[in-house]
């Protein structure tokens, strides 16, 4: 089953080829708050909604009327984070990006094997901590079609074709994932090359995520297709991978060490977190611009994330003291 929130209210239910509005539903948020209330899971509440009017979901998504799949009310209270090095092939496309370094083994392929050796623990065993990272609040999340906009300051605006989740905290504190969607993990690599320590500033960008929800369980083998559009042109394209048969760390783990801070389960909370990737296109030394359309598919999600790419001209606002 899969969902998508339409702007302004109202959700579309996908089975196979049919979608349908749900009635009465205004948001997937609501639908998931209504399923940790009742007990009686995020299926079950759409179920219970019957079936509305028929819709045309890919003429809806070219309308531009599909949204992030869930926004919280207060965009402070929703924290965009994720994980790298998560991947195989991922150790492999970072050093390519940090080329250049004197060290023998790189902190970033240190990491990398210590997730390939404890990222898998067996269950009721704790793993190996990844790398994470924080993008952001719910100011930062952008819905398909929207354009992914690079700061004034920027040195570069890359795409990140990855998977994301979405959770929400329950009243007593409990993690809900909700389902996943497509995601582009919107970052500046040129920053972070001048130095791996500079990670957290080159993160500090929006990242998009839609246009479909996925409820259940993520499949072990994601595959996808990542490409770059100039004009009417294609300039790069690649297959990405994910899905836990590609990665060196399980999903468990990784929400693991994510939800073991308190600071993450405050009950009300909305959590979008993304998994990763080792697929990039600046790592085959494409230089994006204003302008270009980042488009990101797999048919485990159905409709693909497009965005174009865009540069903020507001400077730095000066600091003044009172």
């Amino acid at each position: 089953m899969h969902l998508s929130q339409l702007i302004g209210g109202g959700v579309v239910c996908r089975d196979g080829t049919d979608a349908h509005l749900l009635p009465g539903a205004t948001s997937i948020l609501h639908l998931a708050q209504a399923a940790i209330a009742t007990g009686e899971g995020l299926a079950g509440v759409v179920a219970g909604l019957g079936r509305g009017e028929a819709v045309d979901l890919s003429a809806l998504l070219a309308a531009g009327r599909l949204d992030c799949p869930l926004r919280h009310p207060d965009p402070a209270h929703c924290h965009v984070t994720g994980t790298g090095l998560t991947h195989l092939g991922s150790a492999a496309t970072r050093d390519a990006m940090h080329a250049g370094t004197d060290t023998p083994m790189t902190d970033s392929m240190k990491m990398f094997r210590m997730g390939l050796e404890h990222g898998k623990p067996a269950p009721g065993e704790t793993g190996v901590q990844p790398e994470w990272f924080y993008k952001g609040n719910g100011h930062y999340a952008v819905g398909p079609g929207q354009p992914l906009t690079m700061p004034a300051f920027a040195l570069d605006g890359g795409e990140e074709p990855e998977i994301a989740a979405f959770y929400l905290i329950g009243p007593d504190g409990t993690p809900h994932r909700i389902g996943f969607s497509l995601a582009n993990e919107f970052s500046d690599h040129v920053t972070e090359r001048i130095n791996y320590l500079y990670l957290a500033h080159s993160k500090l960008r929006p990242a998009a995520f839609g246009p479909e929800l996925l409820v259940g369980p993520l499949p072990s083998d994601v595959q996808g297709t990542s490409r770059i559009r100039r004009g009417q042109a294609v300039i790069w394209e690649k297959p990405f991978l994910s899905g836990e048969a590609n990665m060196s760390h399980t999903l468990a783990n990784l929400e693991h060490h994510h939800f073991k801070y308190d600071l993450f389960r405050q009950p009300g909370d909305l959590h979008v977190h993304m998994f990763g990737t080792a697929t990039l296109s600046f790592a085959d030394n494409i230089r994006t611009e204003p302008g270009d359309l980042f488009e990101i598919e797999s048919a485990t999600f159905g409709l693909p994330l497009i965005n174009p790419l865009a540069v903020a001209t507001d400077a730095t606002p000066a600091i003044h003291q009172l």
